[in-house]
């Protein structure tokens, strides 16, 4: 059974972000860094109504991730873990996600704060965060668990602005 299907950018990311090594690991230790998302006019009637929102997901294609490995060493962490168990861009359909703060809309361009994306990044969709269906109570973070406050914030801002 061949279950193969296309799917196609709906627009792009654009974010001060340009090395992936610089790049902070998720939105959380990406404060205050703001970019824009352009959707494909052909797509602008689905904008109606997102203005409402405070955050979206925004769901993308790791476009500089070549290799597929399903043992990855987090950047969170020095111990191999299983690449589903990590947010690593080495995913079998390179698939990211973030969930950022919508500042406004104009026209088919969203001004978002809080960007962990890298320059020129193909979207695939956007989702609005709602919190009376995305919020969990009682959450296990498994191996999460174990990085501690302070090593997250360093391992994980990778200042750009910086070079380091």
């Amino acid at each position: 059974m061949n279950d193969m299907f296309a799917i196609e950018p709906i627009g792009q990311i654009h974010s001060p972000h340009k090395n992936p090594k610089e790049t902070p690991i998720q939105p959380v230790f990406a404060s205050g860094i703001r970019g824009t998302v352009t959707v494909d006019d052909a797509y602008a009637d689905g904008l109606l109504d997102l203005d409402g929102f405070s955050h979206v997901y925004l769901l993308y294609r790791f476009h500089r991730a070549e290799q597929v490995k399903l043992r990855v060493r987090p950047y969170l962490q020095d111990e191999e873990r299983g690449v589903f168990a990590t947010r690593a861009p080495f995913r079998p359909n390179h698939i990211g996600f973030s969930v950022v703060r919508l500042l406004s809309i104009e026209g088919t361009t969203l001004h978002v704060e809080d960007l962990d994306v890298l320059d020129g990044t193909p979207l695939l969709d956007i989702k609005p965060f709602i919190a009376r269906y995305d919020l969990r109570e009682n959450v296990r973070s498994g191996w999460q668990e174990e990085v501690g406050d302070d090593t997250a914030r360093r391992r994980g801002v990778r200042d750009y602005r910086s070079g380091h």
